[in-house]
């Protein structure tokens, strides 16, 4: 794959967890599970289990759930964004590995997409709520939504 194009869909990867901190994650487990890739023999092997494919979709789905809350802190607080930047990098090196491309471009892109994600997300959601008078409930799935398809339009392509 070429590095540009590598780049760019570690990027839009690392967007999605700026969306949506564990969907990703579920999402190159479930990967695993269809056989679209294999984490064999890379530090990422333990995304290839049964177990992960379990706690990460949990995770990602008390997250879906957790998000509608009206005490979840904003995704641009200090926690939530430090957390979806790491996750996006860690997101992003998997990819990277599975392109066999260094870990360094993953971990940056994935990294930097997370970021740009979280605040385009909360930037996006807030005009649509306040400012475009739509409900934050329907608004929340949507963004659920392009997370999880996002995500697994990424992933089926490595």
């Amino acid at each position: 794959m070429p590095l540009p194009l590598l780049a760019a869909l570690i990027f839009a990867f690392g967007c999605f967890n700026g969306l949506r901190t564990l969907t990703p994650a579920a999402a190159l487990c479930w990967g695993a599970h269809l056989g679209w890739f294999s984490f064999a023999h890379t530090p990422f092997a333990f995304l290839d289990h049964p177990a992960s494919l379990i706690i990460f979709s949990l995770l990602a789905i008390g997250e879906w759930i957790g998000d509608k809350l009206p005490n979840t802190p904003s995704r641009v607080t200090t926690f939530p964004l430090i957390s979806r930047a790491v996750f996006g990098g860690a997101c992003g090196a998997a990819l990277a590995t599975l392109a066999g491309a260094g870990l360094f471009v993953g971990l940056v892109m994935g990294a930097v997409g997370a970021i740009v994600g979280s605040y385009a997300g909360f930037l996006l959601r807030r005009a649509m709520t306040r400012r475009g008078g739509l409900p934050d409930l329907p608004v929340a799935l949507v963004e659920d939504l392009i997370a999880i398809g996002g995500s697994f339009f990424v992933a089926s392509r490595f």
